[in-house]
C-alpha cells in the first residue's frame, strides 16, 4: 500500500471523478476525508471505503462558502490530526451559452464553485501540508488548456485555464515546503455532470467544424473515473516526487484533434 499512513482531502466526492479518487486512494491506504455538498453521496462512498477495510470521514461543505470549508478542514484534523494529500476536485459546468446571453449571476456561479471553491480549498489545507509536505491534484479539464471549442461554455473554460495558471503558479511557491502542485485535465468521461449542465442557444456557439468519426482516438468513446482516479494516485503517491506544475491531460487522445 504505497499511502499507508497518508491523510488525504477528496472534495466533490460524492460521483464521478472524485468518488473514484477517494475509493482508489483509500484503497492504497489513505485515510480519506470525502467531502460533499450532498451528505447522502458522500456518506454511501464513505461507506464503501468502509466495507473495504478503509478508514473515512464524511464532510459536507460547499466549496466555495468560507466558513464551512473552515470548519470542514478542522474537523477532519481533529480526526486524523493532519493533511499529506489534497484532491482538489469540485467542480461544475454552469450554464453554456453565448456570451450576449450568459447572465451575471451565471458566470458568477461557475467562478465561485470552480474558481473560489479551488482556492478556498488550497488556501485552508496549505498550512497543514506545509508542516510536513505532501501533494495537492487539481482537477481541471482539457477545455481551456487543450480545447476551446465546447458550445457557449466561456465561463467554464475560463475557470479550467484560471485552475492550471493557479496549480502552475503555486507549484513555484509552494516547493520550498515539500508540497508538489499538478493538475489533471481530463477529457470527455463517463459521468453525471453533464446532465446538469444547462445549454442554451447551442446553434448560436457551435464550431463549423466536422470532427473525426468517433472523436476520441483511442476506442471512440468516454474514458472512466477510475481511469482519472489511476492518475490521481501516481501524482499523489511518492512515484511522482520530481513531478510538480505540470498538466496531465487524460483525454484519449481527444484534445489533439481540436
Amino acid at each position: 500500500m504505497e499511502l499507508k499512513g497518508k491523510i488525504a482531502l477528496v472534495t466533490g466526492a460524492g460521483s464521478g471523478i472524485g468518488k473514484a479518487a477517494a475509493l482508489r486512494l483509500a484503497a492504497e491506504g489513505a485515510k480519506v476525508a470525502a467531502l460533499s455538498r450532498t451528505a447522502d453521496e458522500v456518506e454511501k462512498t464513505c461507506a464503501e471505503i468502509k466495507a473495504a477495510g478503509g478508514q473515512s470521514i464524511a464532510l459536507t461543505a460547499d466549496t466555495s462558502d468560507e466558513a464551512q470549508m473552515r470548519g470542514a478542514v478542522a474537523q477532519l484534523t481533529d480526526t486524523f490530526g493532519g493533511l499529506d494529500i489534497v484532491v482538489a476536485n469540485a467542480g461544475i459546468n454552469g450554464v453554456w451559452a453565448p456570451i450576449d446571453d450568459l447572465r451575471p449571476e451565471e458566470w458568477d456561479k461557475t467562478i465561485a464553485v470552480n474558481l473560489r471553491g479551488t482556492y478556498l480549498t488550497l488556501h485552508l489545507t496549505a498550512p497543514h501540508l506545509k508542516r510536513h509536505g505532501g501533494s495537492i491534484v487539481v482537477i481541471s479539464s482539457i477545455n481551456g488548456t487543450r480545447t476551446f471549442t465546447t458550445p457557449g461554455a466561456t465561463a467554464y473554460t475560463a475557470t479550467k485555464a484560471g485552475q492550471v495558471a493557479m496549480v502552475q503558479q503555486l507549484a513555484l511557491e509552494l516547493g520550498r515546503h515539500g508540497i508538489r502542485v499538478n493538475a489533471v485535465c481530463p477529457g470527455e468521461i463517463d459521468t453525471n455532470i453533464g446532465a446538469n449542465t444547462d445549454s442554451r442557444h447551442r446553434e448560436e456557439t457551435e464550431v463549423p467544424v466536422i470532427w473525426p468519426q468517433g472523436d476520441i482516438p483511442i476506442g471512440g468513446k468516454a474514458g472512466k473515473s477510475e481511469d482519472v482516479a489511476e492518475a490521481i494516485l501516481f501524482l499523489a503517491s511518492e512515484r511522482a516526487r520530481h513531478i510538480t506544475g505540470t498538466p496531465i491531460w487524460i483525454d484519449g487522445g481527444q484534445g489533439l484533434l481540436r
